[in-house]
């Protein structure tokens, strides 16, 4: 199963929460719900964001196109010197060397040539080594990033889900502050699952193994 498919997330239902954990276990658990009448929202756990599942037919087709979003997109060539785009293209119905991993995303990168030519000479060529220089990065990164990317995510939740419940805006403040006991007396009156899983997505450093993944992101 890809990485997709087993993210973790959360889904809540009338303000209580109905399942938690792989995504595609969660989808299932909010499809069941939504025929008895139920409309849930799922949740990031990484991110805090909502996640939009197409839900119609069964459990199989469900998954099926969950698993059509994790095909990745094919990379662009830049070709070597004296070779041209068509003629590094593969053919028609012929599949270019390796198996490309699931869930990889192609984006342009622009680099002087001195540095295209670094890369190129590193072990495992230029995709390996821009991987392991962002996943080192990713370690060394500072603690106020992650506390920021925590209240990002739980700032997403709780305006997802707890906007018009009493004392949200004082909550945010709170959040933004960094101060738990503040925040916790602000939403001591919230529904518990609302209230445990907010608190969650700002102090517990494990719910966001990915949290560099919204860095930088603005407030939605």
């Amino acid at each position: 199963m890809s990485d997709f498919l087993t993210k973790p997330c959360t889904a809540f239902v009338a303000q209580q929460l109905l399942f938690s954990g792989p995504l595609a276990e969660v989808a299932i658990a909010v499809a069941r719900s939504a025929g008895m009448g139920d409309a849930g929202l799922v949740f990031d756990d990484a991110t805090g964001c909502i996640v939009d599942l197409d839900l119609r037919g069964s459990d199989t087709e469900i998954i099926e196109r969950l698993s059509e979003l994790t095909i990745p997109h094919v990379g662009r060539y830049r070709p070597k010197a004296g070779e041209t785009s068509d003629s590094a293209a593969p053919k028609d119905g012929q599949r270019g060397r390796g198996r490309p991993k699931l869930g990889v995303v192609a984006r342009e990168v622009t680099l002087l040539p001195r540095q295209w030519e670094w890369l190129a000479a590193q072990t495992g060529g230029a995709s390996a080594t821009l991987r392991r220089l962002v996943e080192h990065a990713r370690k060394a990164t500072d603690p106020r990033q992650h506390r920021r990317v925590a209240q990002e995510a739980a700032y997403r939740f709780m305006q997802a889900i707890a906007g018009d419940l009493p004392g949200y805006e004082e909550a945010t403040r709170a959040l933004f502050a960094d101060d738990q006991f503040a925040l916790e007396e602000r939403i001591a009156a919230w529904p518990e699952d609302i209230r445990t899983y907010a608190l969650r997505l700002a102090f517990d450093s494990s719910a966001h193994p990915d949290q560099d993944q919204t860095a930088g992101l603005e407030r939605q």
